[in-house]
C-alpha cells in the first residue's frame, strides 16, 4: 500500500514541528493587530500565553557542507515566499497566516528529507520524547473548568 515507508514520520514530524512553531506565529501577530484581527483577540490568548520558543528538533545536528547548502537554500526559498504574502494585501491576516504556515512546514519537511537516515532517526526520538513529556504535563494538570462533585465538611 505505502510505496514510501518514511513519508508517513515525515508528514507527522513536520507536523509536530508546525504546531510547535504556531504559538511565536500567533505572539508575534498579537504583538502588532490590526483593527480587522479584533474579534479574533479572545480566540487567540491562551495559546499566545507560551513564552518560550518552540523546541528545534534539528538543533545539535552535524551537517555536511552539501546538507547546510541544501537547507540554507530551502531556509532561503521559504523566506522569499513567507515575504511576498506578508506583502500581499489581497490577503486577509487569517490567509496569511495560514499560507506562512503552510510555507513553515514545507521548509521543515524540506530540511527533513536533507538529513541521513540516522539524524532523521534522532529527530524521530526528539519527537517523540517531546510529545511523551507533554502529554505526562497534560495528565498532571487538573481539567480547568470542571468543579469536582465532592461537597467540602
Amino acid at each position: 500500500m505505502n510505496k514510501n515507508p518514511f513519508a508517513t514520520p515525515v508528514a507527522l514530524a513536520a507536523g509536530l514541528i508546525l504546531l510547535c512553531a504556531a504559538p511565536g506565529l500567533i505572539g508575534a501577530q498579537a504583538a502588532s493587530p490590526s483593527p480587522a484581527q479584533a474579534p479574533n483577540m479572545a480566540a487567540q490568548a491562551p495559546q499566545a500565553k507560551k513564552d518560550s520558543p518552540p523546541p528545534d528538533d534539528f538543533a545539535g545536528l552535524t551537517y555536511t557542507d552539501e546538507q547546510k547548502a541544501e537547507i540554507e537554500k530551502i531556509r532561503q526559498d521559504t523566506l522569499k515566499r513567507k515575504e511576498a504574502v506578508a506583502k500581499d494585501e489581497k490577503l486577509s491576516a487569517d490567509q496569511k497566516d495560514a499560507m506562512v504556515l503552510g510555507y513553515t512546514r514545507l521548509e521543515y519537511g524540506g530540511i527533513y528529507k536533507v538529513l541521513t537516515l540516522d539524524q532523521q532517526r534522532l529527530v524521530r526520538q526528539r519527537i517523540r520524547a517531546r510529545r511523551a513529556a507533554d502529554e505526562a504535563a497534560r495528565k498532571k494538570q487538573p481539567p480547568s473548568g470542571k468543579s469536582s462533585n465532592a461537597l467540602p465538611r
